[in-house]
């Protein structure tokens, strides 16, 4: 096998080469960020894989920026060494990337868990552990990377109203292909797998416990990545997977991901996409700034008394646009200064409204 052929087993794309072309004049190689741990990285170069560390220059220029330093599925142009080690030089263009607002401990305002991900399978066990809230927020950072979601409903085996949970989800996720599996009986294997081919690259999230490496290893036909049994008192999975990581498959790439715990978005670049449901009954209101509240010609009012629109769904929808909004704040020094003067300026008018009506002595 050529080393060309050996890259887009990996995952190449044709749009990388002319990228990559500076570098390859440069005498760097194309390699793939297998896994990260505290700095240091595993590469592939479609040959040989390397431990690596950045260099002084591309950390100073990432300026502390998640996304402006390598995470596990992207590609990258490196040296190697005669050791085998190599030293990353630069990023090549993503065509996806996984975000997520960083939990509270952690340092930065952004979390990225994976790159140049073709389909992101976010799996929730049927077991006592399926979440419509938790599912809707899985769905909306999914559609918000740029790769196409399908929900994987595990542990199928264990569940005693599979129709019953089936349906709740499709409520919840419109136009998303929705596949039951176990990873016991074999049952949805073959519809996971249909998603894989030579150079595509899969994603496994959800919470810990769901059984997302066991789906990998069901896949890969052997214990490729360590799993363990379920809890007794709560029947959940325990929690084994505990880094980011890029494997290759017989039919094509997988990243597994641990478990997360915190949630939240990172813009609301996917909510349209997620609720497409209740963005489409919002579009026939009366009024484009409808708030949904009291307003004449209200479209989702009318879908909540008609029972065509569940207020849960419609209250986690305006709960995510308020979340999506504060990150845009918090990200964006520009919208923060902006959103200021606007509620400066509110104020003033109900300032000078209230000096015409009671004088500035009230």
């Amino acid at each position: 096998m050529t080393a060309a052929a050996d890259l887009h087993a990996m995952g190449w794309r044709p749009d990388l080469a002319t990228a990559f072309a500076p570098h390859e004049l440069a005498g760097r190689v194309a390699a793939r960020v297998l896994s990260e741990e505290r700095g240091r990285f595993l590469l592939h170069d479609g040959a040989t894989t390397h431990a690596a560390t950045v260099t002084g220059r591309l950390r100073y220029e990432s300026a502390g920026d998640p996304m402006a330093f390598p995470i596990v599925g992207d590609w990258v142009a490196a040296t190697a060494a005669a050791d085998g080690t190599a030293t990353i030089h630069s990023l090549l263009p993503r065509c996806s990337a996984i975000v997520r607002r960083a939990p509270a401990d952690h340092g930065s305002g952004v979390q990225a868990i994976a790159a140049n991900v073709d389909t992101v399978f976010i799996v929730t066990s049927l077991n006592g552990e399926l979440n419509l809230r938790r599912m809707e927020r899985y769905l909306a950072v999914a559609w918000e990377s740029g790769a196409v979601p399908v929900v994987v409903l595990s542990k199928a085996d264990l569940d005693q109203d599979v129709p019953g949970h089936r349906l709740a989800v499709e409520a919840v996720a419109p136009s998303v292909e929705i596949i039951v599996a176990s990873a016991v009986t074999g049952d949805g294997i073959e519809a996971v797998r249909a998603h894989l081919a030579p150079g595509r690259t899969v994603a496994f999230i959800g919470s810990s416990g769901v059984g997302k490496s066991t789906l990998v290893n069901r896949l890969a036909g052997y214990e490729l990545l360590t799993t363990a049994g379920i809890r007794e008192d709560d029947a959940r999975g325990r929690h084994t997977t505990t880094r980011r990581q890029l494997v290759a498959l017989a039919d094509g790439l997988v990243i597994d991901t641990p478990g997360m715990r915190e949630l939240a978005l990172n813009d609301g670049d996917g909510i349209a996409s997620a609720f497409e449901d209740v963005e489409a009954i919002a579009a026939r209101c009366r009024f484009s700034d409808c708030a949904h509240a009291s307003e004449p010609g209200c479209a989702v009012l009318s879908a909540l008394a008609a029972g065509e629109l569940d207020r849960a769904r419609l209250a986690a929808f305006e709960k995510l646009g308020l979340e999506a909004h504060r990150a845009e704040l918090a990200n964006d020094a520009v919208a923060r200064r902006a959103e200021r003067r606007k509620w400066t300026a509110m104020g003033r008018g109900v300032e000078r409204h209230m000096d015409r009506k009671y004088g500035r002595e009230r």
